[in-house]
């Protein structure tokens, strides 16, 4: 075993047994920026996105409805299609100063600490994804490599020339052909101070649910578009890092995404292909401009670095094929109805016409915000598990998606028609199976962190489990990006049904996990609760601020 088991045991029991260092503080004076800074790279303005026609959510959140092709007609992605993606997903859409119940609302009216809302959720809000794109000859600008600049939602050039017959030798030979088959590719960098100043030694646990929430972001915003998008997390890391001209222990490429670009398929010269020999590194091309850091003091973490370190080794060599089913999801378990009551049967799951980029501007968290008074209704339960059941991150170790990596748990406090207690859901029957009867709202408020929740209050809550050690046993220590990408994916899911049917949503991460081991009657087994996510309705009328008329 290697030293991601270790990190993971760490993670599950951190609640009971906290990690090192234990007496880390914060220093927010001297925090990192939310984004990386190029004073002097070139920008260019990304086109508008507000003409384009947006496209109901459903079909990029519950598997088998019907596609619906681009507004536009075009088979593939364009320039106007990347920069709606990107602004949806990751650029700034507005500014959060609500009323809510988090420790940092006396500052939201400063500028300085102003929290800016995005489509897609962030681990503590920090975003230390980075978002660079390669593009080759078939693309709409000179060939290049550049950085999204979330701040002005443009594209900053690093890098002049076509360097996408690097990143497809770095992919690998036995990548999927989608990935080798284009010039145009995202590359999704983690600077890794940009969390661990806050996270210390959890931060990477953090940032592989970040990962997850993005691609899964876009996963949704194209599948609703008739369009696919499917990651690459075994690579050549390294050669990729050189590429952006980042030292890998302190910002690493986590995952590459192929784009499916319109018009004719380039054809790379042969000699580009993956198998070519490398060329000296005095001549490979690589990023001409660094990232300049706002803070001061940057600290290292032991458990950090490992992890890394663990994860990187045999970045390329990519699982066989089928590796992954090892580590499926069970299926949920039968109960003695006699004991504890018999599975109840949810409505069939969908989703009003809501727009995608509606419920991603919409998409925010709850923050004590829960109003146990209205509960939630049975069909809009079905439609939250179903699209978070539905959620795959399809990588390059399950191309086809047909592997379900997280298994559902309900923690029912005010369902209408549903006893309150603790179900398992039953994604291929569209039900809950009773685990644990009677109210569970003191169980749940009882083993969460932080006070800036009422879990009580919540209609459900939701937990996804993993079976992280069987992902790590199929895949070795690099699937740990996988197992945690893939609860953060689930997560994206849930915001994303919660805002397009309307209702109040929040996950967090700060919980005893072994807690919920323990009620859910995991602890024979290798099912890891990774995250708790809650959602209801919330108190009419809330005092918001309207950044959008202001």
């Amino acid at each position: 075993m290697g030293y991601a088991h270790e990190y993971a045991h760490a993670i599950l029991h951190r609640g009971r047994v906290p990690m090192e260092p234990t007496d880390h503080v914060v220093n927010w004076d001297d925090g990192p920026r939310k984004g990386k800074y190029y004073p002097n790279a070139e920008a260019f303005a990304l086109p508008g996105t507000e003409d384009l026609a947006d496209v109901p959510v459903a079909p990029g959140l519950l598997p088998g409805t019907a596609r619906v092709q681009d507004a536009d007609g075009s088979p593939g992605f364009g320039l106007p299609l990347l920069s709606a993606m990107l602004r949806d997903s990751y650029g700034l859409t507005g500014r959060r100063l609500g009323i809510q119940a988090n420790t940092d609302l006396p500052g939201l009216p400063y500028y300085t600490h102003a929290n800016w809302s995005r489509g897609t959720a962030g681990g503590g809000g920090l975003y230390p994804v980075s978002i660079h794109w390669a593009s080759g000859p078939s693309g709409p600008l000179t060939p290049g490599l550049h950085y999204y600049d979330i701040h002005r939602h443009a594209l900053q050039r690093l890098l002049a020339g076509d360097v996408t017959d690097r990143v497809r030798g770095a992919l690998g030979a036995d990548a999927p052909a989608e990935a080798l088959e284009t010039d145009q590719y995202l590359l999704l960098g983690v600077k890794y101070w940009q969390n661990s100043f806050k996270y210390n030694s959890f931060s990477f646990h953090v940032v592989s649910t970040d990962i997850g929430t993005l691609v899964q972001t876009w996963r949704i915003w194209a599948a609703a578009r008739g369009l696919r998008i499917a990651p690459v997390l075994w690579f050549d890391e390294p050669r990729l890092n050189e590429l952006l001209g980042t030292a890998g222990e302190e910002e690493t490429v986590f995952a590459v995404v192929p784009l499916h670009w319109e018009g004719p398929a380039p054809r790379p010269d042969a000699a580009a292909r993956p198998g070519a020999p490398r060329t000296d590194p005095r001549h490979r091309p690589a990023a001409r401009h660094r990232d300049v850091e706002r803070s001061c003091t940057l600290l290292d973490f032991t458990a950090l670095r490992e992890m890394h370190t663990a994860t990187l080794e045999g970045a390329a060599d990519r699982p066989a094929p089928g590796a992954l089913a090892a580590a499926a999801a069970l299926p949920a378990a039968g109960t003695d109805a006699d004991a504890v009551g018999v599975p109840v049967a949810l409505p069939d799951p969908a989703f009003p016409d809501t727009g995608v980029r509606r419920a991603l501007r919409d998409r925010r968290s709850s923050f004590g915000r829960f109003d146990a008074r209205r509960p939630v209704g049975t069909g809009d339960l079905s439609a939250v598990l179903a699209a978070c059941a539905g959620t795959r991150l399809a990588g390059d170790t399950d191309p086809s998606g047909e592997i379900r990596l997280a298994k559902l748990y309900a923690f029912v406090n005010h369902v209408e028609g549903v006893e309150q207690g603790a179900y398992a859901y039953d994604p291929d029957r569209d039900e809950l199976r009773p685990v644990a009867p009677g109210p569970q709202g003191s169980f749940l408020q009882e083993n969460y962190f932080l006070a800036n929740y009422n879990l009580e209050q919540a209609g459900a809550v939701l937990v996804p489990t993993v079976r992280t050690t069987a992902v790590l046993d199929a895949l070795g220590d690099r699937g740990y990006r996988l197992a945690v990408g893939t609860a953060g994916a689930v997560a994206q899911s849930f915001y994303v049904a919660a805002s397009a049917l309307g209702l109040g949503a929040g996950v967090a991460l700060g919980f005893d996990n072994v807690s919920f081991v323990e009620r859910l009657g995991l602890a024979d087994g290798d099912e890891a609760p990774l995250l708790i996510m809650a959602l209801g309705h919330e108190r009419p009328g809330p005092a918001d601020f309207r950044h959008e008329i202001a």
